[in-house]
């Protein structure tokens, strides 16, 4: 029994150590204090078919070769939104396989060579996505009435009170005009 133990905690520490490396592989390396620029968010259309489905929104961060370089971004970043904008607006940038899913690699390639266009080629080094979020055009049933609202018996009867003449209007004078004269008059009188 101790024994499988044993043998169940080894291959547990083994699987974990595979895991973390793993980890490692996939996660981008921090970059160096001062050379990240924080991006505009950028709204990019996702169509299929010629139909445009929702919007990708998107908040990212540009990766600068040093301090100095995020300076000449950070002064030229109005035409390097512009560039990313007519990017993402001229050619498609979802994945193939799923036309609400942005294409992570495809968009950090544009971008970055937008970047370095504008930019210089030595003062860019690429893209890092915060957060993409899909938007559809027409959200689901479920956030939305599935009809309108119906007018309650108070509003109709007001609504017809107040169109001018006709038995409704006659009757709702009435009625206020005897609510005002049964009530007793309340507080001193000076």
């Amino acid at each position: 029994m101790v024994r499988r133990l044993i043998m169940f905690l080894f291959a547990l520490c083994l699987a974990n150590a595979a895991w973390a490396q793993e980890g490692a592989k996939k996660k981008e390396p921090k970059p160096e204090p001062g050379t990240t620029v924080e991006m505009p968010f950028l709204m990019a259309p996702m169509s299929q078919d010629g139909n445009l489905l929702g919007y990708a929104y998107i908040s990212s961060k540009l990766i600068c070769a040093s301090p100095n370089a995020c300076i000449a971004v950070r002064q030229k970043l109005a035409f390097v939104q512009d560039a990313f904008v007519r990017d993402v607006y001229s050619k498609p940038i979802a994945l193939a396989s799923d036309p609400k899913e942005v294409d992570k690699d495809l968009l950090n390639a544009r971008l970055t060579a937008a970047a370095k266009r504008i930019v210089g080629d030595d003062k860019v080094r690429h893209m890092s996505f915060i957060e993409i979020k899909f938007s559809p055009l027409h959200p689901s049933d479920s956030t939305a009435p599935a009809s309108p609202p119906q007018p309650t018996q108070a509003a109709t009867t007001a609504a017809g009170a107040g169109s001018g003449g006709g038995k409704g209007d006659d009757a709702a004078k009435s009625a206020s005009s005897a609510g005002a004269t049964s009530k007793p008059a309340s507080g001193p009188s000076h």
